[in-house]
């Protein structure tokens, strides 16, 4: 799309001149994010995270200077001396390998450094060797998960004093943990390592989940300020305006955020070999994707079939159907309902925000 039609098109959305119904089809974005949770809940349930040494414990060796980065290399060395050992090796830099494995004893560590010394051609003084026990590794899970409870209840609680509705802060908040939820699958998936850099990267999911969303609710809260005062629209046509009118801030921030994330990843991760980039890269990659999305089509539709259920709110949708129901007895054209329907413009010339629409009589 050209700049100046991709600039058309974002003041047609704000407008009302153009609007998707997003919140109409409410149901859909449900069943589609209901089958992604529940797919990835399948995932995580029956293959799991693939936890790094920092949550498991065990021993970790680095060879630095290697000719050859080949993991066959590493995990036949290791075989040599723990023969039911299963190796984790992944590649550090352009020429250095780091291989993980469970708890070693002295004895067997200075041998597993020994042989890794000889299958890549380097001095021993070159594979330096660390022990991670389990404990360690238990405390790093726990202050993660408190970290995101904190995050959650501080979040839910800032929303909801915010705007003043506390459905909103149920909305945002489901919407971010299924975010986090569809993220841990597909790395689930994928089977990459879990390290501290995974977690930051999904504590920073939900940092970026909570402010697109912040956004939306912002301009939902706008154009909803007085909407039992007038009867020209519903909170739900509405609320459909406000995801159009930010449909174009969501997509340019996303796509702002998800570049240099990209370049990190592919370049980062896979070109240069570097191991915790690539962790908190795919996290990031997949979580800002999923919050933007679940901004618009699924946090806000939430709202709305939370508000429906008011009955304050219901009673005045049920009021504007009846009176559009009236508009189309009396026959209106098609241009005043399409107006109705996207909850942007009047349905009445000269019908004005605080008024009550009346049926024009044919003379």
């Amino acid at each position: 799309m050209a700049r100046g039609g991709f600039a058309q098109w974002g003041n047609d959305l704000y407008t009302g001149r153009r609007s998707y119904p997003i919140v109409q089809r409410r149901r859909l974005w449900y069943s589609i994010v209901g089958l992604f949770s529940v797919a990835s809940i399948l995932v995580l349930g029956l293959q799991g995270l693939n936890l790094g040494i920092d949550f498991r414990g065990g021993s970790e060796f680095t060879v630095s200077g290697t000719s050859t980065t080949d993991e066959d290399v590493a995990i036949d060395a290791v075989a040599t001396v723990a023969p039911g050992e299963e190796p984790h090796v992944s590649q550090v830099g352009a020429n250095a390998v780091r291989v993980q494995v469970s708890q070693l004893d002295n004895e067997q560590t200075d041998q597993v450094g020994q042989a890794l010394a000889d299958a890549y051609g380097v001095d021993v003084t070159e594979v330096t060797s660390n022990f991670i026990g389990p404990t360690w590794g238990q405390s790093v899970s726990m202050r993660a998960l408190w970290g995101t409870i904190v995050f959650v209840l501080a979040a839910a609680v800032f929303m909801a004093i915010y705007f003043r509705a506390w459905r909103m802060s149920v909305a945002a908040i489901v919407a971010m943990l299924a975010d986090v939820l569809v993220s841990a699958g597909v790395y689930a998936v994928i089977g990459w390592e879990v390290t501290p850099s995974t977690i930051i990267g999904f504590l920073t999911i939900l940092g970026f989940s909570l402010y697109d969303k912040m956004v939306v609710f912002d301009k939902v809260r706008e154009n909803t300020a007085a909407v039992t005062e007038q009867t020209r629209s519903t909170y739900a046509e509405r609320a459909n305006l406000a995801v159009n009118q930010t449909l174009v801030r969501s997509i340019n921030t996303s796509v702002v955020a998800l570049l240099p994330v990209a370049g990190i990843l592919f370049v980062g991760g896979f070109l240069l070999g570097a191991g915790t980039l690539k962790d908190i890269s795919l996290s990031l990659f997949v979580g800002i994707a999923a919050g933007a999305l679940s901004s618009l089509f699924f946090a806000t539709p939430l709202d709305v079939t939370l508000r429906e259920r008011e009955p304050k709110i219901a009673e005045h949708t049920k009021k504007v159907m009846d009176l559009r129901a009236g508009l189309v007895a009396e026959g209106a054209d098609e241009g005043q309902l399409a107006a109705a329907a996207s909850g942007s413009a009047q349905l009445v010339p000269g019908h004005h925000q605080g008024q009550s629409a009346q049926p024009r009589r044919r003379r």
